[in-house]
């Protein structure tokens, strides 16, 4: 069985001191689920597993046991070329994403040339009501469409979300902050207006000031803007 495999293996590549470190910071995840795979390794590992004509398997027994495994299944769909078969393995997956780590690691290079289509299922999944597949959709739209492909609607999509989740509101906080590095003319009326709730609002600002992106001019000027409690 390939999962058992694949376990196996994990626990082959193993770093206990790692996994200690770990633990401390994916607070949502149970400690006793982090074998303590380090990154490098996995993303490495997952590059062997996608080319295994048995893998469908092992991204199909879902939820997978161990915070180290949904990591695998995150690098490998990241690894998909095709990207139908890499889309429709990430809406399997999404509803067992659990922490901010698996999240934010999961980037499908297959996307990359398919920005037309994923638009449309970004909009789908900011407004789905899981903290992680709201936070991938935001992720998403950072990576991808700040750039050439940038629209004024889209940060307005993003403004409009309003949840009490911790990891939603600080990735929306990413989201302008990265916003304000690459289309600041555009993006500080939102600030300027106060459009985001008043958490959010600070964090963007302080996310922003901590840029090397961002002139000291607008800096200042983006610490103006911060409300007071």
């Amino acid at each position: 069985m390939i999962s058992e495999d694949i376990r196996t293996e994990l626990f082959r590549l193993q770093d206990v001191k790692y996994r200690d470190f770990q633990r401390k910071l994916i607070p949502t995840v149970n400690p006793d689920t982090v074998i303590g795979v380090r990154t490098p390794e996995l993303r490495k590992y997952a590059k062997i597993l996608v080319k295994n004509e048995d893998v469908q398997e092992f991204l199909s027994e879902l939820p997978h046991p161990y915070f180290d495994e949904n990591q695998i299944h995150a690098f490998i769909i990241s690894e998909i070329k095709d990207y139908e078969q890499c889309l429709e393995a990430v809406i399997h997956f999404l509803p067992f994403v659990d922490n901010w780590a698996t999240c934010d690691q999961m980037s499908p290079k297959a996307f990359k040339k398919h920005r037309s289509e994923l638009i449309e299922q970004i909009r789908n999944w900011t407004l789905s009501d899981k903290t992680y597949t709201v936070r991938f959709g935001i992720g998403m739209l950072m990576e991808h469409f700040l750039d050439e492909d940038f629209d004024p609607d889209y940060p307005k999509m993003i403004s409009e979300i309003r949840s009490d989740e911790y990891y939603i509101n600080m990735m929306i906080a990413w989201y302008f902050a990265t916003a304000l590095a690459k289309q600041y003319d555009v993006i500080l009326p939102y600030i300027e207006g106060k459009r985001l709730d008043v958490w959010t609002h600070n964090k963007a600002i302080q996310k922003s000031v901590e840029s090397n992106r961002i002139t000291p001019e607008q800096k200042e000027y983006l610490k103006s803007l911060k409300i007071k409690r």
